[in-house]
């Protein structure tokens, strides 16, 4: 082919999925990131070297090789780096033709019977591209992290215009961004503008990241063959097909996540050494359609019906048969949506969100009763979707404040999502006086950073004063620990 004339790692590196021996090492050419096809030909493939190295001078390189970066998969590549020391930091690069990419640090995990003192990981989650910079991942990039999680809503599906909403660019996007994403040439592209960022690209090359999706990486509320405004079921697995596929192709996945069609297993479990079991959910593929119509509803019989289910049956066995067989110290259950029960205001008819757990509660019933028939005595949910820092304790019975608690839910607010935010949201004395386990609320941007060792875990809910103009500061807003052993939040 045509030597490439124009720097083709515009979109960066990435890592993910750490092992104890392996961790998947990313890249996308893209010369052109915002043209269709990325100025790259249709057909056939581009071979890609890497190496990787003990140091960030590549003065001590421990392993390289060559990669294929195949047209047919977006010209992305997806290497499955085995062989590797448990527990170690490695810097990592590729290079196609003359150009090279830039450079990133990943880690693999610790060895599965590992003693491990302590641990810390990012939480973020909806970084809507339009309605704010992504200065929270900027300060997430500069944080001393083992790994991140990212819980959903990596890119949304609506139409950008010429100045990118509330970024206000003077220099204008491309037409072909001002409408929904529907095809796989749309999703790719839309994967191509968030990874142009920067900051984007400086939070992925710092840390390894476990990934999840939530809706808008196909549609909003979409319940799994069932598209938000009931379109055919044909057109909208065709639809979801696409999205998927994208999505496989710009996140640091293995093949075994590699889709076939409109359907990809997402859900998957890593072991931290004997401090954590990381089980990592997917609430959208499987779940029952929401009741009433989805939105804000009284519980009801089909709300209620026990047949329903947000994980789907399969997913839900797997997830209680881990429990059952975890030796670890920290259950940790990195997912969706918002886990604990939340009332929209006091009392016993109280409205609930269709969309999250609460529209769904004998899910919720179950696996809360499975980890407790498994001893599960540690139970972290780290959430994401609202948009909004919530510390939760999870309880037996939300409904009795004072039924046993059983866990904690560390809910991140967005990135970007919902524009600046702010500290006390309108609902805030409500939702605190409707929701007894609800222990901080905030809705600015930012991100938790969640430390884990075998005393306890604490999460610190760092908040920047706004996105819509670049740089500001970070700061934490409040901070939270639960003991192990003893669930239940107080102020650190």
């Amino acid at each position: 082919m045509t030597p490439l004339s124009e720097n083709p790692f515009t979109l960066g590196v990435a890592s993910g999925d750490p092992l104890p021996d392996s961790v998947v090492l990313w890249t996308r050419l893209a010369p052109r990131p915002h043209e269709p096809g990325n100025g790259l030909p249709a057909e056939g493939g581009i071979a890609v070297q890497w190496e990787l190295s003990e140091d960030d001078a590549f003065r001590r390189v421990v392993r390289s090789g060559t990669a294929a970066a195949p047209a047919a998969d977006g010209h992305t590549v997806h290497l499955d780096l085995c062989g590797l020391e448990p527990g170690r930091v490695y810097w990592y690069r590729f290079r196609a033709e003359r150009w090279i990419s830039p450079v990133g640090r990943t880690r693999t995990a610790p060895r599965a019977d590992a003693s491990v003192s302590a641990a810390r990981f990012g939480l973020i989650s909806c970084q809507q591209y339009d309605e704010g910079y992504y200065t929270p991942l900027g300060h997430l990039a500069r944080e001393d992290l083992d790994a991140v999680f990212f819980v959903g809503d990596y890119i949304y599906e609506n139409a950008i215009d010429a100045r990118a909403g509330a970024r206000n660019y003077t220099e204008p996007l491309p037409e072909f961004y001002n409408h929904w994403t529907h095809t796989l040439e749309d999703y790719r592209q839309r994967y191509a503008l968030y990874k142009t960022d920067a900051e984007l690209q400086a939070a992925h090359a710092a840390h390894p990241w476990y990934v999840t999706w939530d809706d808008h990486e196909v549609e909003n509320n979409y319940a799994g063959d069932v598209s938000q405004d009931n379109d055919p079921v044909d057109r909208f697995r065709a639809r979801r097909a696409a999205a998927y596929r994208a999505y496989w192709e710009n996140m640091p996945l293995r093949s075994p996540q590699r889709p076939a069609g409109p359907d990809l297993r997402l859900y998957r479990r890593f072991a931290y050494g004997r401090l954590a079991q990381f089980d990592l959910l997917d609430t959208r593929q499987y779940r029952s359609d929401q009741a009433y119509g989805d939105g804000w509803h009284t519980p009801g019989p089909e709300s209620q019906d026990p047949a329903r289910t947000i994980t789907g049956d399969a997913q839900e066995r797997w997830l209680l048969d881990g429990f059952r067989a975890s030796a670890a110290t920290w259950n940790v259950v990195a997912q969706q949506v918002c886990f604990s029960q939340r009332k929209e205001t006091p009392g016993a008819s109280s409205r609930v969100s269709m969309d999250t757990w609460d529209g769904y509660p004998a899910s919720r019933a179950r696996v809360l009763a499975g980890a407790e028939r498994a001893g599960v005595r540690n139970l972290l949910v780290l959430t994401g979707d609202d948009h909004t820092h919530c510390a939760y304790e999870v309880k037996k019975d939300f409904d009795d404040p004072d039924s046993a608690t059983l866990g904690v839910e560390f809910l991140g607010t967005s990135v970007s999502s919902g524009f600046d935010g702010q500290e006390r949201p309108e609902d805030w004395e409500t939702a605190r006086a409707a929701n007894p386990h609800l222990k901080y609320y905030d809705a600015r941007r930012g991100y938790v950073v969640v430390s884990l060792d075998p005393e306890r875990v604490r999460g610190d809910f760092r908040t920047v004063s706004g996105v819509t103009t670049p740089g500001a500061p970070i700061s934490t807003a409040a901070s939270f620990v639960s003991e192990a052993g003893a669930p239940g939040l107080r102020e650190a």
